[in-house]
């Protein structure tokens, strides 16, 4: 039922004009994204259809206290997808109207002389299984009459790979690299370039040619319900989204503000920098996403992590509790516009006001962080591709900032950089899809500046062309050898 229940709420944001499909669904804390993403995508692809359906069957009138939202998922699957896989009431219900449904179904198949379920959609919605479902990163499945297959993944237009980051609060990445050969995979040693990755296919995976305990796999690889996963040993999360902990680089011991934290891999990636020395404030507004992140941080094996129920703006930076806190990761909510996945048809651009209203709120967010009295090093990022929310909200807060905070020029070898939208913004940095194989990220590096300290600094050869997660990222830290984790996977 959660799945359905998160499916709802999606539909409900979007009537709301909360966010896009993609961000939605990617905050919702629902654990399996794609799967919900596609159930959403459907349900919006069907959406003239069921209402139709609802109307003609009177299910809403008859079943007052079930909301409309809900009432489309439970009817797309029911019809269209693969059957009703919830239990309890809500199971109960449409089952009780299947037959009043299903007539109804079939007079609107005979009114509109067709046969199929998918003659009923306009031009624009009925789209072909090899075209828009392919782009939105599934497989039509034999078995699906029609419909949307909710396992069979398959390669987005763009290629992206599935990124495995190893958590080194289990295991380590020799130990994980030894269990995929036991399970079959051939491993190809570390990545020269991106176009190693591109030809990634079947069972063979690499070590990424950037961060160190991140494999890359094909895209149509699915490791959900591998062992390594559910036991918490790696994290399924893209390249870019490591970006931010990995360049934050707070040494061990460190007190470290995780400002938006859910759905919690940022977090279990600060945690994992840390050896679980030190300790993590990590807040989210949202009580279910909390929940989720706790979970998550859980199966992760992270300690250390005050989870808070609070909206970052209301943290007081004045507060003794967070006296030491000298690193912040600030990943705010954003038009989600990088994220590759796309559905059919049904994700459009922001408006102007939608992005405004969304930098108002990031620029007032990296103000609120950079107040932090003993912050030494912050990281802003977002999964936006537009200027508004990135470039401009550094250049607007760092003017607010004067000489107090400078940027920090991470990655210098990094293929994609700012643009140029104010001198500086090439310190920092942008991840695409067609030039680095991700998602589309921005993320800029801020550092308070020391008396007497001048322009844009640059972290150090040995953090920017090799780095070691968790190891000494600030200026003239050395890094520490890296010792093999005694624990090992079975």
């Amino acid at each position: 039922m959660a799945l359905y229940s998160a499916a709802a709420a999606v539909l409900a944001g979007l009537e709301r004009g909360e966010g896009g499909l993609k961000s939605l669904v990617y905050n919702s804390g629902f654990p399996h994204v794609r799967q919900l993403y596609a159930l959403v995508s459907e349900t919006l692809r069907y959406a003239s259809v069921l209402e139709k359906l609802l109307d003609g069957a009177a299910l809403l009138q008859a079943e007052k206290k079930l909301p409309p939202q809900l009432a489309k998922v439970l009817v797309y699957d029911l019809l269209f997808g693969k059957g009703l896989k919830c239990g309890g009431r809500w199971k109960a219900l449409a089952r009780r109207h299947r037959a009043r449904l299903e007539a109804e179904l079939a007079r609107m198949k005979v009114r509109h002389k067709v046969s199929r379920n998918e003659d009923l959609l306009a031009p624009e919605q009925a789209v072909s299984p090899a075209g828009e479902w392919a782009r939105a990163g599934w497989a039509p499945c034999a078995g699906s009459s029609g419909g949307l297959c909710l396992t069979c993944p398959a390669p987005a237009a763009s290629q992206v790979p599935r990124y495995v980051r190893v958590n080194t609060l289990k295991t380590c990445v020799d130990d994980v690299i030894d269990f995929f050969k036991r399970q079959g995979y051939t491993y190809l040693g570390k990545a020269a370039s991106v176009e190693e990755l591109k030809a990634l296919s079947g069972k063979k995976f690499l070590l990424d040619l950037h961060l160190p305990e991140l494999l890359v796999f094909p895209s149509q690889t699915d490791l959900h319900d591998n062992l390594l996963y559910t036991s918490g040993h790696i994290i399924l999360q893209d390249k870019a989204s490591c970006l931010p902990a990995f360049l934050l680089g707070p040494v061990a011991g460190s007190h470290v503000i995780d400002a938006c934290a859910a759905p919690g891999n940022k977090t279990s990636h600060l945690a994992a920098i840390l050896k679980n020395k030190g300790q993590i404030f990590a807040f989210d507004v949202d009580p279910k996403r909390v929940a989720t992140m706790n979970t998550l941080l859980t199966r992760a094996g992270v300690t250390g992590c005050q989870l808070a129920q609070q909206d970052f703006l209301t943290v007081d930076p004045r507060d003794p509790k967070y006296s030491r806190v000298t690193h912040i990761l600030l990943d705010p909510s954003c038009s989600g516009s990088g994220m590759v996945t796309r559905g059919p048809g049904q994700e459009v651009a922001p408006s102007a006001e939608r992005l405004q209203a969304l930098a108002g709120f990031q620029r007032r967010a990296l103000n609120h962080a950079l107040s932090f009295p003993a912050l030494r090093r912050l990281v802003y990022s977002t999964c936006s591709l537009h200027q508004e929310e990135n470039e401009d909200v550094v250049q607007a807060v760092l003017q607010e900032w004067g000489s107090a905070f400078r940027l920090v020029t991470a990655f210098p070898s990094w293929p994609c950089r700012g643009l140029a939208a104010f001198s500086g913004a090439e310190s920092c940095l942008r991840a695409s899809p067609a030039e680095t194989l991700t998602h589309g990220f921005f993320v800029a590096v801020l550092e308070r500046c020391r008396e007497g300290a001048a322009a844009p600094s640059s972290l150090p050869a040995a953090a920017t062309e090799n780095p070691q997660p968790g190891e000494g990222t600030e200026s003239g830290a050395a890094p520490k050898k890296r010792k093999k984790k005694k624990q090992r996977v079975k």
